[in-house]
């Protein structure tokens, strides 16, 4: 299936980052594998309720067909995510901050500790967070010791980078 090329807008979809783990990527996997196999019996549900009559006052049948295209969608979405992705491997050295590293920083209210993924993974609140966020690229390729600078709209916060796993 071939994607319609739009002019860049206000709802245009944003290419989504190609780098996970190992683990979203299987994730990503059984998902697709779910969708493809609910997807007959919704089509089968659609054309059952199609039979019956005038499209224009079948609720049914709009319901129905607003499910298909629902997992359609999913379905052509997560397989764009699957041909585009690029694994994440185990990074064995510790010199640098690359991405897959987890970084212990010391913050005015003590260290925190973070790990850099892709932007599919983010999840601040556990401590997970993306190579192009302002933390996160502002870490990248930073070695122990180093005192990084980001700047907020009012203020400048400093980090200093403690450990590197």
């Amino acid at each position: 299936m071939q994607v319609p090329y739009r002019k860049p807008g206000k709802y245009m979809i944003q290419k989504s980052d190609p780098l996970i783990t190992g683990a979203k990527l299987t994730e990503l996997e059984k998902e697709l594998t779910k969708l493809k196999k609910i997807r007959p019996g919704a089509a089968a549900e659609v054309s059952r309720l199609a039979e019956m009559g005038d499209f224009s006052e079948n609720v049914e049948y709009q319901l129905a067909k607003g499910r298909l295209r629902g997992i359609n969608n999913a379905i052509f979405k997560i397989a764009n995510q699957l041909n585009q992705a690029v694994v994440i491997k185990p990074q064995t050295q510790t010199n640098e901050v690359q991405i897959g590293h987890i970084v212990t920083i010391e913050t005015e209210n003590g260290p925190k500790t973070y790990q850099i993924l892709g932007s599919a993974e983010t999840n601040p609140g556990t401590g997970t967070i993306s190579h192009n966020s302002p933390l996160g690229s502002a870490l990248m390729d930073k070695k122990v010791g180093d005192v990084i600078k980001i700047k907020l709209t009012n203020k400048e916060i400093e980090y200093k980078i403690i450990e590197i796993k």
